[in-house]
């Protein structure tokens, strides 16, 4: 189902990202794959920054167990992307996020789509409960 194209006032944090030579396909424009990589980054990159997300010793990691993308825009290298994020649903052990791609300075989102997180044991890969002080930060992305 197509949504509105968001702006960047849509978004509660922000990442900036760059694209590589690699990410453009022979049609001279960056490949849909890529958006779900960039998806990927600026969220993870988020939570470390944030604290959020420990790689080494954590005792849970965030799973991806859904994305989705709509394209409005074509994005290339060399172009700089800021990548809006919002929480658009929490769960107990899952969150949703809204991203959206913005190439330079523009103010409509190129690219936008959800990626869904499940947190699990880190050992078992079972889902687990978010601890109340990543609620209380992914509440704050709302």
């Amino acid at each position: 189902m197509r949504q509105t194209q968001k702006t960047r006032s849509d978004y509660r944090a922000f990442s900036t990202l760059t694209t590589r030579w690699i990410d453009n396909d022979i049609y001279g424009h960056m490949n849909n794959a890529v958006h779900y990589q960039l998806f990927d980054t600026a969220v993870n990159g988020h939570l470390l920054e944030q604290g959020v997300l420990d790689l080494k010793l954590g005792k849970t990691v965030f799973l991806v167990v859904e994305t989705g993308c709509q394209y409005f825009k074509e994005l290339a290298f060399p172009d700089i992307i800021t990548a809006g994020i919002q929480v658009s649903k929490l769960g107990t052990s899952s969150v949703t996020y809204a991203v959206g791609l913005f190439p330079g300075e523009e103010i409509f989102a190129a690219a936008q789509g959800h990626f869904v997180h499940v947190n699990v044991n880190r050992r078992t890969r079972r889902p687990s409960e978010l601890s109340s002080e990543t609620i209380k930060y992914l509440n704050s992305l709302m």
